[in-house]
């Protein structure tokens, strides 16, 4: 009996594979477990269908992050912060921040993780981030740190 593994199956193969199985193994525990799906012509279409449709989105999601990409290499932030006798900021600019100022100037929203630089930013000044938007697509960002 062919079926179409739903879930990794250690010594069978890996979800998405059609595997040739006796009647018993496949219908009372792939079948019966939920590892698996019994390889019907229509169940093969569905899975093609599926895994097409996936591979649309994934490739809309990469423009859409290229597009962001390009539109976040241009654009400069300006935050404000107060800033002590010495010339060093009250506390440090936090990655949170950073995607919240975004948001507001420029209408670009980021998750707060995409801002992969180790280094706070604490002293006024000029500062390039490094931006990790998913599918090994990256950015820089200029943030321009002025005193209050």
């Amino acid at each position: 009996m062919k079926v179409l593994l739903v879930k990794d199956v250690k010594s069978l193969g890996k979800a998405g594979d059609v595997k040739e199985v006796k009647d018993g193994y496949g219908k009372n525990f792939l079948i019966g477990k939920g590892f698996a799906k019994h390889a019907t012509p229509e169940i093969l279409a569905e899975h093609k269908a599926e895994q097409e449709r996936l591979k649309a989105a994934e490739a809309a999601e990469i423009a859409s992050l290229k597009e962001i990409a390009q539109k976040l290499d241009k654009i400069e932030v300006v935050i404000t912060k107060k800033v002590g006798n010495n010339g060093h900021l009250f506390g440090a600019i936090t990655k949170e921040e950073v995607a919240n100022v975004l948001k507001e100037q420029h209408g670009i929203e980021i998750d707060k993780k995409a801002i992969t630089d180790k280094m706070a930013v604490k002293t006024v000044g000029e500062h390039d981030l490094d931006l990790k938007l998913g599918h090994g697509i990256h950015a820089k960002l200029h943030v321009d740190v002025q005193g209050e």
